[in-house]
């Protein structure tokens, strides 16, 4: 029998009813205390290991809540030590299940979903891409949070082959075989990133909503699905940001990449810098010309070398004071050439 993830002890859902969309932060404590509580959609650990087949756990699971779709472990682990779990929260009270390989959880305004596959079941990466995309989205779109906001996608090894057979470019050519017509009025916003846990498995979770996003391009830089061929068979599908009509701007993986093309080799400050830029140029058309990050602004930074980690984050702190948090995680860009990349959320 599936849980029903449903719980209203913990915390009373009134409690936080003037609130607007989604609400993500980085916190500490066992994944057990987060699920009794009753608006938690997801429960994200970062830890350095991955399993597939939804068994993989974050820290602090214990045998009660191993069953609880809404707990899933990303392998990709902090340089500075213990990660904190990512919580998002809604209104609640949420309820979740199993269908196939997905797992799933909602409040009915908004939607945890997360597939993990065997990339040896489906013939490599390209083919486990296109099989997660298309169980993932028949899912979503029978759901009644059938606008998809925000994905994630979490792949070992991504620099690894030459040209077209590098697995990046792979796993873009099955995943634009698996979205093919379902996003007919644009991408929603996302995330690529190389694992370093020697797991063959294919990682994508994301965040749906009752109601569509507004997609948000950076006037700095080429939209992703617009990239040349010299990138590869299939351009990345996907938008630089999406706003969430009830809550945050929902921010891509964003490198120093000007126009298409990747910026400053081999130098880690100067594309911090221009991440930087693209970062506010993303804010100022998303939430307006006086938006900036600071106060309200949750990022997640991937590193490629780890020792790189505390010198970025040292960075990131002096440069945007006030950030509701910064989570640096070892972990391999989509080109060669970059050196960090960064994600967040901005309300």
């Amino acid at each position: 029998m599936e849980p029903s993830c449903l719980t209203r002890a913990a915390v009373s859902v009134a409690d936080r009813a003037d609130a607007a969309g989604i609400d993500v932060s980085y916190e500490q404590g066992a994944a057990a205390e987060w699920l009794a509580r009753s608006d938690v959609l997801a429960v994200i650990g970062f830890d350095g290991s991955a399993t597939v087949n939804g068994t993989s756990q974050p820290p602090g699971t214990t045998a009660a809540t191993r069953a609880d779709p809404r707990v899933l472990r990303v392998g990709l682990a902090s340089p500075a030590g213990r990660t904190p779990l990512e919580i998002w929260r809604t209104h609640g009270p949420v309820e979740c299940g199993r269908h196939g390989h997905i797992r799933h959880a909602g409040d009915g305004r908004y939607g945890f979903v997360a597939i993990e596959l065997d990339e040896t079941a489906h013939g490599g990466i390209a083919g486990a891409a296109e099989a997660a995309y298309r169980e993932l989205l028949d899912f979503i779109a029978s759901s009644n949070t059938p606008h998809v906001l925000r994905l994630w996608n979490y792949l070992d090894a991504i620099n690894l082959g030459a040209g077209d057979d590098e697995r990046y470019r792979q796993f873009c050519s099955g995943r634009a075989r698996g979205v093919a017509g379902r996003f007919p009025h644009g991408y929603p916003a996302a995330t690529a990133i190389g694992r370093r846990d020697g797991a063959r498995s294919l990682q994508v979770y994301g965040l749906t909503a009752r109601e569509p996003g507004r997609l948000i391009e950076n006037p700095r830089q080429t939209s992703a699905w617009r990239y040349p061929r010299e990138y590869g068979p299939a351009a990345p599908v996907f938008a630089r940001a999406m706003r969430d009509p009830g809550g945050p701007l929902l921010i891509s993986g964003t490198a120093a990449v000007v126009g298409h093309a990747s910026q400053h080799a081999d130098d880690l400050d100067a594309q911090i810098d221009e991440t930087l830029a693209n970062l506010a140029s993303l804010l100022q058309t998303g939430c307006g010309r006086n938006a900036r990050l600071g106060a309200g602004s949750l990022l997640k930074v991937y590193v490629r070398d780890a020792a790189n980690a505390d010198h970025v984050a040292t960075i990131l702190r002096e440069r945007l004071p006030g950030l509701d948090g910064v989570l640096v995680l070892h972990g391999d860009i989509c080109r060669r050439d970059l050196l960090v990349e960064i994600d967040g959320v901005h309300r």
